[in-house]
Parts: C-alpha cells; structure tokens; sequence
C-alpha cells in the first residue's frame, strides 16, 4: 500500500488530459499529469507501486484506467477513486460521488473502496458510466429476456447493483420506457451509431454485447451508497 506523509491518504492522482480542474496538485497525494484516455505507457508502470490510483478526468478516462486494470489483472488489487471533470458525468450520477470537485478528490483520496459491477464490451473494452444508441431497429435481450423487438429511439446501458441495466425507449411523440437489469445485454440492428462513456464508436455498429465481469472493480464511493 502507498500512503503519503499525511496519515489516511492513499494513492496516487491521475490528471487525465488538458482540463484537469483547478487543482494545481494532488493536495497531499502525488500527482502525474498524463495524456486524455491514457494508455499502457502511462498507468501500467503505476500499478505495481500503488494501490490506489485517483483519476482526474472524464468518464472516458476512467474508462482507460480500468481497461489497463482488467488488462494486467489488477481489478481486485488496485481500488479506483474518482474526481469527475464533466458535471454531467454518469459515472459521478450513477455512483452518487460528490459534485464539488474538492469534495470528490478528498473522498476518492480517503474514503473506503466498495465493489461495484465491472461491466465488458464483446470488443475488449469497458463500460463504466453509459453507452447510448439510437434510433436503433432491430431486436436486444436482457439474458434471457426479449428487451426490444422491432424499433427503438433509444438505447441506454450502464452498469448496475445486479451487473448491468438497460433502458430502452419506444415511441417518437409519445416515449415509453423500460428497465431491464440483468448480468448481460445483447444487440442485433441495422447499422447504429454507438456513443461509450462519451467517445463515439469510429464505426457503425450491427451488434454489440456488455456483460458483468467475473470480478468487480474496486470504486472509492461515499458511505452508505
């Protein structure tokens, strides 16, 4: 475990890309400075020193981070705090992490980790705040469970208490929604558009799967969420 000089602090930050806040360090953690969505060249050298890595960045860079963690198989070993850079961050709404920045980097720098589901994508990536896709026809199941048969303006996965959700919505004037929650969410369609924790596919999508991992990732959440 790295702990710095003062007592409760753990880890080390990550400041992810140009718009890394206000904060001109780490307060009394160490701080690197590193590329938007960074690669094997900035975090697999962090992770054999620290068990704690603080992200500063977009759900996207926290994404990257993870996706180095699952690669290395170092999900269970290392824990995740995380100061979102965007205020409409999913990871943030879907973990309740608090909206102040100073608050969120206190938190993600002392507060205790708690496991929460590590969602895959069939490409080799990670889904760890929303992936949205619209106008979608064609036809999705939630495991076993027909989510969709037909037509969809949209599309929303996430991870979830049970492993994944997915929200599909029908109708143009008049929406209707439905929740489907599960270990798994499949895809079929006609060429789709797909947008993952905020980065677009370069492509168009005809199929695409999420599924919970066999191990969860290590988030640093606040108490009782």
């Amino acid at each position: 475990m790295t702990v710095t000089e003062v007592a409760g602090v753990r880890g080390i930050v990550v400041a992810c890309g140009a718009d890394q806040h206000t904060f001109a360090d780490g307060g009394d953690a160490p701080m690197i400075r590193v590329p938007s969505r960074p690669g094997k060249a900035e975090i697999d050298p962090l992770l054999g020193e620290h068990d704690r890595l603080v992200i500063l960045g977009t759900d996207a860079d926290l994404a990257a981070v993870v996706l180095r963690l699952l690669r290395k198989d170092r999900v269970s070993g290392v824990s995740v705090g995380f100061v979102p850079s965007a205020a409409d961050s999913a990871v943030a709404a879907l973990w309740r992490l608090p909206a102040d920045p100073a608050e969120a980097l206190e938190l993600a720098l002392t507060g205790e980790d708690a496991a929460v589901p590590l969602v895959r994508e069939d490409n080799g990536g990670v889904l760890v705040g929303r992936a949205t896709l619209r106008d979608v026809h064609g036809q999705g199941y939630c495991d076993e469970t027909v989510a969709f048969d037909g037509t969809a303006a949209t599309i929303e996965v996430s991870p979830d208490a049970a492993g994944i959700a997915a929200r599909v919505t029908r109708g143009k004037l008049v929406k209707r929604s439905t929740t489907l929650r599960g270990r798994a969410f499949q895809l079929g369609c006609h060429p789709t558009s797909l947008v993952s924790d905020g980065v677009r596919h370069p492509r168009e999508v005809t199929k695409w799967t999420w599924y919970r991992h066999i191990e969860d990732l290590r988030l640093v959440r606040p108490a009782g969420t």
